[in-house]
């Protein structure tokens, strides 16, 4: 079963001329990109910043409506759904932000943060808001002490684990991992990695997982699609990409990529991406 298809879905944006001008064409953010991912699995979608890599996660999220094309996540069109639907479908479909102190509200402490997506879905799960909150926070390695601080008294890995336990408080089917570990020390970005593949391990998780480093990437999708100008230029199991890149930008991206160079493989000389 697919908890996500992607079919041929474009998004264009109008270009305006000064600041009374009207249009003057159309920019095509996300050009033609179709992909799917089963139930219980990770696809990774890498591409540098300006790619459409983000476009692409807010219509899945159902923030914006396509162009053209059709998005079906956790067996649902969004855009097909009405105010009530689309609410009840949100829980369904979460997402672990960049950001984790832009994600979180300065003037909450982190228990109350996990309560909020069930205080806006008008949910009281067994054992009451807080004390299930309170074993949310535990899930993802915290405890009652972190539950009582604000936001800016946690480190950033602490605060993106607040961030995971609120996502997952409405039990999603299939979680949106935008950047989610590129605001982290290397040494924390391992340990939030370890966790998500934990929690996919345990409740079953699907992820599209969305970064800019192929080698983050690669540590937590079987299979992984390459994004430039608004197009999946490249797209296969990771190992095979890694080991036979076809794509010129696919071959960019991998020598970027220090960890991977230090691991042994050539620097090696590539053309110009295709546009």
């Amino acid at each position: 079963m697919s908890m996500l298809r992607v079919e041929g879905v474009v998004k264009e944006y109008p270009l305006r001329r000064g600041v009374f001008g009207g249009t003057s064409g159309t920019m095509r953010a996300v050009d033609g990109v179709s992909l799917e991912i089963p139930e219980g699995a990770t696809f990774g979608l890498v591409g540098e910043s300006g790619c459409g890599k983000s476009t692409l996660s807010r219509m899945v999220l159902g923030l914006e409506r396509p162009t053209g094309g059709r998005i079906e996540a956790a067996g649902r069109d969004p855009q097909t759904l009405d105010r009530g639907a689309l609410k009840a479908w949100r829980r369904d479909v979460q997402i672990i932000a960049q950001d984790p102190a832009g994600a979180l509200p300065v003037r909450m402490r982190a228990a109350r943060l996990v309560e909020e997506p069930w205080r806006i879905h008008r949910i009281t799960p067994e054992g009451g808001r807080a004390v299930r909150a309170l074993d949310l926070l535990r899930r993802v390695g915290l405890n009652e002490r972190h539950g009582r601080a604000f936001p800016h008294q946690l480190s950033g890995g602490q605060r993106q684990r607040v961030v995971i336990a609120r996502a997952l408080a409405l039990q999603p089917r299939l979680v949106v991992c935008d950047e989610p570990v590129s605001a982290l020390d290397v040494s924390v970005q391992a340990q939030v990695l370890d966790l998500l593949r934990e929690l996919q391990a345990e409740s079953g998780l699907t992820y599209l997982f969305i970064s800019h480093d192929l080698g983050v990437v690669r540590s937590m999708a079987a299979e992984i699609g390459v994004m430039f100008a608004g197009r999946i230029v490249e797209q296969g199991p990771a190992r095979e990409l890694y080991a036979r890149p076809a794509h010129p930008y696919t071959r960019e991206l991998l020598d970027a990529m220090p960890s991977i160079r230090a691991a042994g493989r050539p620097r090696r000389t590539a053309a110009p991406p295709a546009a």
